[in-house]
């Protein structure tokens, strides 16, 4: 599958204030992830604010989006937001975008804008893949060099968009999805990429490290750490680190995923899984 080497993101949605999210980002960079994520929801503050800042406050660290809804902004209004963010962190951005999530409607209300049906927010996101590889004329184009895109994808026509032009597909899976309901999803980019297939990045999500669910998690994933256990959920990571980073090592090797984002509640019990495999 090609020469895939380790990366681990931390997930975080933010901090108390902008002293806390600046050491947040310094301690992501300390322990050995290569990125800090953010997520795009009016709850949480805006992403090109707040990566810059991260970006900052750091020297190596990669920020990204995990990921915009391209629900809610227009293509080129993304492509500039993504040129300057490019810029302002010295190309150490990656850009993140989906069709929407799970609560979409509500932000794109908030906003006044339509949200549309999935088929049209699958083109909108075709528009932003267009208009960041080829900025309007006139418009910031930072750089110069596209940040790498990373394409958030759970159903079969998200996922052959991002085979065909994104360079990280991120399966959104369930909860409860383990290593059999991946698999046909990485058969579905690994047919539609075709020769490009061992050059893409293949990324999932760990929202537990540990055989508990923390009290405050469990209702947002609406299923506890016993269920997820006997389900083989690939969100959950139990045992030594070693066993962890052996369970990561396997799952590269029968199915290609290498890139793995991290729930920043678990970034220290996480980092010695780091420290095994970043970069391996």
């Amino acid at each position: 599958m090609g020469d895939r080497r380790f990366r681990f993101g931390l997930m975080a949605g933010g901090a108390r204030d902008g002293a806390a999210w600046a050491a947040l980002a310094r301690r992501a960079e300390d322990l050995g992830y290569a990125t800090l994520l953010t997520p795009d929801t009016t709850g949480t503050a805006d992403p090109v604010a707040s990566l810059a800042a991260a970006a900052g406050a750091t020297t190596s660290l990669r920020v990204g989006t995990f990921v915009l809804s391209a629900a809610t902004r227009p293509a080129a209004m993304i492509a500039w937001q993504a040129a300057s963010l490019a810029f302002a962190t010295g190309d150490r951005f990656e850009l993140g975008i989906g069709a929407g999530r799970p609560g979409g409607e509500a932000d794109a209300e908030l906003f006044g804008v339509p949200y549309g049906p999935a088929g049209e927010r699958i083109r909108r996101v075709e528009a932003v893949m267009d208009a960041v590889a080829g900025p309007p004329a006139g418009m910031f184009a930072g750089t110069g060099r596209p940040p790498r895109l990373l394409v958030a994808a759970s159903r079969r026509r998200m996922l052959e968009l991002a085979a065909r032009r994104a360079g990280t597909v991120a399966f959104g899976v369930s909860p409860l999805a383990g290593d059999k309901e991946l698999a046909p999803l990485v058969g579905v980019v690994r047919d539609a990429a075709g020769e490009r297939f061992d050059d893409l990045e293949l990324c999932t999500q760990v929202h537990v490290v540990g055989g508990e669910v923390p009290g405050w998690l469990a209702p947002r994933l609406g299923v506890d750490g016993a269920a997820m256990a006997a389900a083989g959920s690939v969100a959950m990571l139990a045992g030594t680190p070693r066993e962890m980073a052996a369970t990561l090592a396997r799952r590269r090797d029968e199915l290609g995923v290498s890139y793995v984002s991290v729930s920043s509640v678990f970034a220290e019990e996480f980092a010695p899984v780091v420290e095994l495999l970043a970069g391996c």
